[in-house]
């Protein structure tokens, strides 16, 4: 997973499933669209105006998650 933030546009990306992948969108807001692959994976979320829609960018806590090792 990565979550990346465009503090430009206000926009934040939580990325679940890396590589490329051929995605719909479904916009569930004007500020909330997930992007589903093939079998319905939900590949990625995007949140423009992400300070207005989540407050103020909270810091992200892991638990029990393993790290994936630096190349």
């Amino acid at each position: 997973m990565k979550i990346s933030y465009d503090q430009e546009i206000d926009a934040l990306y939580i990325r679940l499933v890396g590589g490329q992948h051929e995605c719909r969108t479904v916009r569930l807001t004007d500020e909330v669209t997930l992007n589903i692959g093939a079998d319905e994976q939900l590949i990625g979320i995007e949140i423009l105006d992400a300070q207005e829609v989540i407050g103020s960018l909270p810091s992200v806590e892991l638990e029990n998650v393993p790290l994936a090792k630096a190349a």
